[in-house]
């Protein structure tokens, strides 16, 4: 079977209290599932990655068929990271273009395994370009963040929990 994440993460400040969603579809545009979630203290490229990670690991626990997965993101970091960055990093011992350790390496190292096991074809799409999926993730990770700025802070921040459709 064949679907189509939109995927979508951001942040009030960068770093700062930042949001994740993503939305899955099947072949005839049914939503199968969405997310969405955030963290106190972030960046938006982590909550890029994170949108991604979530939704992949969604697909992998409802054991569908997969034929293939569209993943249609707003974001260069993820779309050229996962199509033309990764390659190089894994040949440089995860090292970026400076030498130093990429940036987020923990998430990269959760993505490429989980992409490793998927069927995925990445798209990059334009954000705020009125593309009713793409609009929703972003209106789902700006909820996820005015829920976290509405709760008075944890003690030691962590990650919120997933509140997933099913």
């Amino acid at each position: 079977m064949k679907f189509d994440i939109w995927t979508d993460g951001g942040c009030s400040g960068n770093p700062g209290p930042g949001g994740w969603a993503f939305i899955i579809t099947d072949l005839h545009g049914k939503i199968i599932s969405e997310g969405k979630g955030g963290e106190r203290e972030t960046t938006n490229n982590r909550m890029e990655l994170l949108a991604v990670i979530k939704s992949l690991r969604c697909i992998s626990k409802k054991e569908l068929a997969v034929d293939r997965i569209t993943i249609h993101t707003d974001s260069q970091y993820v779309e050229k990271g996962m199509t033309e960055w990764i390659i190089r990093w894994k040949a440089n011992g995860w090292k970026a273009s400076d030498r130093k350790p990429v940036r987020n390496m923990d998430l990269w190292l959760k993505l490429d395994k989980l992409a490793s096991e998927l069927p995925i074809t990445w798209q990059w799409v334009e954000s705020h370009a009125g593309i009713p999926l793409n609009e929703r993730c972003d209106d789902m990770t700006h909820e996820a963040i005015e829920k976290l700025l509405s709760r008075p802070p944890r003690v030691k921040p962590t990650p919120l929990s997933t509140d997933v459709i099913q």
